[in-house]
């Protein structure tokens, strides 16, 4: 990394790249930004400066900027767009609820607190960035031909999920908006924040010398009075509560009643992780905690929603080490049997998913454990009767992996008939589309695809807009070979949700398995896209640029795939035969020589390595070859075939 010390004197012709700015934060720097700007604005560009501090601004600080300028201008223009993106604007902005209603809500997202019983994977919050993404692209294709200059200060204090989209941004669509992305940040972590993105889009970096800004004095009193007329104005409105939910934690960290921020701490505790956004959650988790220990040490209430919130996080971000820190300390702190048989199902949970090796008998003592914990517990008896059930459906995970897998499905059916037997109709919907959908998976799981299938349609028929079921019945669907019903499934789950790899790549399968060449090309690009370090999606897309004969496409997919995983005998194989066809041999004989290493006892192997060495002139190991060929696979039925070439590089 070469470091400048002049910002260059017109951004636009650093398009398509990041320039990266060092200096001290203030208003010297945001000069310099807003500079850069105004030349950029003297050219026809779009530009914004935009704050990114999470401390201010909260997870999604700087994009919710970008998105309350565009917005009025999507609406007027373009406003299929907000409807069919209203998921993703909802989550960045959450005062558009007023206005935006989120069309195709699941259950994971609507259940009350007491009922949420699905935690969304930690990816899953990237289907927001890049369904915003998308946005961006489409109105800018249809009304605005302009380049964009957008200029991110304090990047380095950014949300984690707001730093990912300003990096997808500009790898998925920097070049189609001309984007110059001008990111500061502070000296001390220059060197992370260059580390976020792929050097290829890295223009330049600018270290320059500036003045921070001189310290202020803080009148604690006024701040204090500005945080309780906010507290007012917020009054009991979750949404007005979320959109100003960083202001009142730092009005009143700085007051002189830092006690009071707490209360605010814990509530984006709270909100953040149930949302998936676990690596900002995860933050105020951590900042909350020593507060908590100062201010409220006996407060056993608030010390659970840390721990609970805190140990989703850890787990759900493949921390399970730290996860498991967390929950043995709430069990030695929290002794009351109604916080316990929490404790002990995620302990349960760490032991049978999470940690790096499984301890399926230790999982199984600690659900046993809750059992007793919950019997104790003082709490009302439907409460009782539905953490039973879950803690059983624990129990199942456990006899699936302990190869019990007809035990794991009675013991999920038998929890489903307890809630239906017990419960009203509109209670627990979402643990019982779960229970059904664990059925369907353990069906799955051994091959009875038509089960599965059954159970799973029961499962979305309770929670219709959960997209992951579509796909997961469309890969059923796909096995059974019924793929007009798989691709149904597969355009269904695309529709109910922000854009995701996996889907893509099977609606590529199958469009391929339906002799779709050029849909399946357009979704594997989509699903590489979307990541393009997903090894399937490449391999699959180099084979359908062979099917379609473009072979210098093909060979740039398997190059990219094997970057990715060198130890792929086929994709080796497959590149070995493009090689030998482009007549560079010594390249296919290096591809099939590795591929052999890799899969010593796949017979097609050493036939190609023996066509690559009889071009090259090295009969004898030709032969030696064929000859493997024809002991791996003694009914060959190209066998006089191979005797015959075996006879002539003999002779």
């Amino acid at each position: 990394m070469e470091w400048q010390h002049n910002m260059p004197t017109q951004p636009l012709n650093w398009a398509g790249q990041v320039i990266l700015l060092e200096a001290e934060p203030g208003q010297s720097r945001r000069d310099r930004l807003q500079q850069c700007l105004h030349q950029a604005q003297d050219c026809g560009a779009s530009t914004w400066l935009l704050s990114c501090d999470r401390d201010l601004g909260g997870p999604w600080a700087g994009l919710k900027d970008l998105l309350n300028d565009l917005i009025p201008k999507i609406q007027a223009e373009a406003p299929d767009l907000l409807i069919k993106h209203d998921y993703e604007l909802a989550s960045v902005l959450p005062g558009l609820g007023q206005t935006i209603s989120v069309r195709n809500p699941t259950l994971t997202d609507t259940a009350p607190k007491n009922e949420r019983v699905r935690n969304y994977p930690a990816d899953r919050a990237f289907r927001i960035v890049h369904g915003l993404i998308d946005l961006l692209a489409a109105w800018h294709q249809r009304f605005d031909s302009s380049p964009w200059v957008i200029a991110c200060d304090r990047f380095d204090h950014a949300g984690a999920l707001a730093r990912r989209f300003f990096v997808e941004l500009m790898r998925r669509r920097g070049q189609q908006l001309h984007l110059t992305l001008l990111v500061a940040t502070d000296p001390i972590n220059s060197e992370a924040v260059v580390g976020q993105f792929d050097p290829k889009y890295l223009g330049q970096c600018v270290r320059l010398n500036l003045h921070p800004d001189p310290p202020t004095s803080v009148n604690q009193q006024e701040i204090t009075r500005l945080a309780e007329e906010l507290e007012h104005k917020v009054g009991e409105d979750a949404i007005e509560l979320e959109i100003h939910l960083p202001e009142l934690i730092r009005y009143y960290q700085l007051s002189n009643q830092p006690e009071k921020a707490l209360k605010y701490q814990l509530h984006a505790c709270s909100i953040y992780p149930k949302r998936g956004f676990y690596e900002d959650g995860l933050v105020y988790c951590e900042a909350a905690l020593p507060k908590l220990e100062r201010y409220c040490p006996d407060d056993i209430e608030k010390h659970w929603i840390i721990y609970f919130k805190a140990y989703n996080c850890y787990a759900a971000l493949g921390k399970p080490l730290q996860a498991l820190e967390v929950m043995e300390t709430a069990i030695t702190k929290l002794d009351a049997p109604e916080y316990l048989y929490h404790c002990c199902y995620m302990m349960a949970m760490l032991y049978a998913r999470f940690l790096p090796e499984r301890d399926l008998s230790k999982a199984e003592a600690y659900l046993d454990r809750g059992l007793e914990e919950l019997a104790r517990a003082d709490i009302p008896q439907h409460t009782k009767l539905f953490q039973t059930a879950f803690n059983r459906n624990g129990l199942a995970l456990v006899r699936q992996r302990q190869g019990r897998s007809h035990e794991a499905m009675e013991i999920c059916q038998s929890c489903f008939e307890q809630l239906n037997a017990h419960l009203k109709p509109d209670e627990h919907l979402l643990h019982r589309s779960v229970l059904l959908y664990n059925i369907a998976q353990v069906y799955a799981a051994i091959g009875s695809h038509e089960e599965a299938i059954s159970y799973l349609t029961a499962a979305m028929a309770m929670d219709p807009n959960y997209s992951e079921y579509y796909n997961d019945r469309g890969n059923l669907y796909f096995k059974l070979g019924r793929f007009q019903d798989a691709l149904r499934d597969y355009l269904k789950a695309i529709e109910l949700s922000p854009p995701y790899w996996e889907v893509w790549s099977n609606l590529g399968q199958c469009y391929r398995s339906l002799s779709k060449i050029t849909g399946a090309v357009n979704a594997f690009s989509t699903a590489i896209d979307l990541d393009p370090n997903q090894f399937s999606a490449l391999l699959a897309r180099a084979e359908v640029f062979e099917m379609l004969e473009q072979p210098d496409a093909a060979l740039a997919d398997y190059n990219a795939a094997l970057a990715l995983d060198a130890n792929q005998p086929l994709a080796l194989a497959n590149r070995a035969i493009l090689h030998y066809d482009a007549g560079c041999y010594e390249e296919a004989l290096a591809d099939l020589e590795r591929a052999i290493a890799l899969s010593p006892e796949t017979a097609d192997l050493y036939q190609n390595r023996a066509v690559a060495l009889t071009s090259l002139g090295r009969f004898p190991e030709a032969a030696r070859d064929l000859k493997t060929y024809l002991q791996l696979c003694p009914f060959a039925e190209d066998r006089p075939e191979v005797e015959s070439q075996l006879l002539v590089l003999l002779s």
